[in-house]
């Protein structure tokens, strides 16, 4: 089926304004989770109970990209779409109630099991602080309080991929802003309750994330009432629909938890590491998903929803310019995020995280990852917006395969730099088996589908990458001059340095594109923000 040019460009326009409005609501959530590290490293620092409760949420933040999110999103999203075109809508909805209370009795036993085990794993996990029982044990109780909030993150992340297929972004975008602000408030609460009763307050950032994960859920609930979803007691273990979502569940399960082995197995060495490793480690990705999620995320969800009813319709003909389109997307807006986000890793971490017990010597080290971690961020999202080809046409055991050789790549790189470079090596490894997991799942997608015009692609990405380093070095410069006249001890100076040369930067970037022919750019901006000024108006 071939689309007419004004179909066609109508559907690319709708593209991008769909992944500008997840964009959108997941800029507010990423930035109210950096305001929840940034409360997190005031009240902590970096250090003993910081690298204790890192540990700690590592572990069922393992079971919650397993169980949640990207992986049900992949298996569950095309078969729900499938169903959404037929003609029985109650049957959709029965589909949907036997999804979730499926996920509700799997996930609830895990986190059952997992209090119930936690001394095993934890023991396991953090073998690193073996020589300090205080911190073990502290990791033991953190881990116990938190593992409920696998159960409500995996219903949350069942709301998401409804309201994704019916057309709803923002809802679900925004979802985990509430999350973040439960768990910054939460702590900030309890801090002085629990320390002046001798509890570590360290126990309140444990309790924000388990209460923000149910408020993750609920704050999705009146949208599925909105899309028609209406609750009904039913479990058929035998239902075609709720088979098809675990047979293609179960290589994702294997694909993330390959990922999530290599999370594992990094937080393990990571512990052997001096005081403070885990912790900078752990914020330097914080600061760096910012970008990624924000864009990578927000590609990779409306792709696979797009390609998926595409092919509910038998409508495969558009693939390749749909890939085309959301590839020229990754480019131009992960790119300059990246390039930016390296130019100012210091003064962006200094703003976020540079009060309170954090030193300036943190933020330098916290910086130096962050730097790294940005090398992979173009690589990363473009890896999540080729996954969703396969996703979509139901295919989720080749990105497993692939992942199980590039994780097994990433830990072998780890062992032997963590030696040379120390902690660095793990954002270092981390960007590099992402471009080389993109590149391969490529060439397997490519070959498939018959050509992805991999020339255009290739020089959108250079033409892109130019415009951004010469934006970056701006930027850069803009930042060394604030700080030449401007004193960046003071909060809103730093905010000032960041915004003002972040600001120039973005603008500095705007104009090169048309020096450089990326004229994706003011396309993509005439769709994100042309709806958006049109609603200004009439208001």
């Amino acid at each position: 089926m071939n689309e007419s040019p004004a179909n066609d460009t109508h559907n690319k326009s709708r593209f991008t304004r769909r992944v500008g409005v997840f964009s959108v609501g997941t800029l507010l959530s990423r930035i109210l989770g950096v305001a929840r590290e940034s409360v997190f490293a005031y009240l902590f620092g970096a250090g003993f109970a910081t690298d204790a409760f890192n540990v700690a949420f590592r572990i069922p933040n393992v079971l919650r990209d397993l169980f949640a999110e990207s992986a049900l999103s992949a298996a569950f999203v095309p078969t729900f779409v499938k169903s959404l075109h037929g003609d029985d809508r109650r049957q959709t909805w029965a589909f949907a109630s036997n999804m979730l209370n499926t996920i509700v009795l799997v996930t609830g036993a895990l986190s059952v099991l997992g209090i119930i085990f936690t001394p095993w794993i934890v023991k396991v996990i953090a073998l690193g602080f073996a020589d300090e029982p205080a911190k073990l044990h502290l990791t033991m109780t953190l881990t116990r309080i938190m593992f409920p909030f696998l159960l409500f993150v995996a219903v949350a992340a069942w709301a998401m991929g409804i309201l994704n297929a019916g057309g709803s972004f923002f809802v679900p975008a925004v979802a985990p802003a509430a999350f973040n602000v439960f768990s910054a408030l939460v702590p900030l609460a309890a801090y002085g309750f629990l320390k002046t009763r001798g509890i570590d307050p360290i126990l309140g950032m444990a309790w924000g994330v388990t209460v923000g994960a149910v408020a993750q859920y609920l704050i999705q609930v009146p949208s599925l009432r909105k899309q028609g979803f209406r609750w009904t007691p039913v479990i058929d273990l035998r239902s075609p629909e709720l088979r098809q979502v675990f047979r293609r569940w179960l290589p994702m399960i294997l694909g993330f938890a390959t990922w999530q082995i290599n999370f594992l197995i990094n937080t393990f060495l990571l512990t052997f590491l001096p005081q403070g490793s885990v912790t900078w480690v752990n914020y330097a990705y914080r600061i760096q998903h910012l970008p990624a999620g924000l864009f990578g995320a927000a590609i990779g969800s409306v792709a696979i929803a797009e390609f998926s009813h595409q092919l509910a319709q038998a409508d495969t003909s558009q693939l390749r310019s749909r890939f085309r389109h959301s590839m020229g997307l990754v480019s131009v807006l992960t790119l300059p995020a990246a390039i930016l986000l390296i130019a100012l890793a210091v003064p962006v971490t200094r703003l976020i995280y540079q009060h309170g017990r954090f030193t300036p010597h943190d933020t330098m080290l916290t910086a130096q990852a962050l730097a790294l971690y940005c090398t992979g961020i173009w690589a990363a999202a473009a890896t999540r917006n080729t996954a969703a080809g396969f996703y979509s046409s139901g295919d989720t055991r080749t990105p497993a395969f692939v992942a199980i050789g590039v994780v097994g790549s990433n830990i072998v790189i780890n062992l032997i730099l963590m030696r040379v470079i120390g902690f660095l090596s793990f954002p270092l490894a981390a960007s590099f088996t992402q471009l080389a997991n993109f590149a391969i799942l490529f060439h397997i997608l490519r070959r498939r589908t018959g050509g992805l015009e991999g020339r255009y692609l290739a020089g959108i990405t250079l033409r892109t990458l130019a415009a951004a380093l010469v934006a970056g070095a701006i930027a850069f410069g803009i930042a060394r001059g604030i700080e030449h006249f401007l004193p960046t001890r003071r909060i809103l100076h730093q905010a000032l340095q960041v915004f003002t040369a972040g600001g120039i930067g973005v603008l500095a970037y705007y104009g090169l594109a048309s020096l450089f022919r990326v004229t994706e750019v003011k396309q993509a901006a005439r769709d994100f923000l042309g709806p958006l000024f049109r609603r200004l108006r009439a208001s």
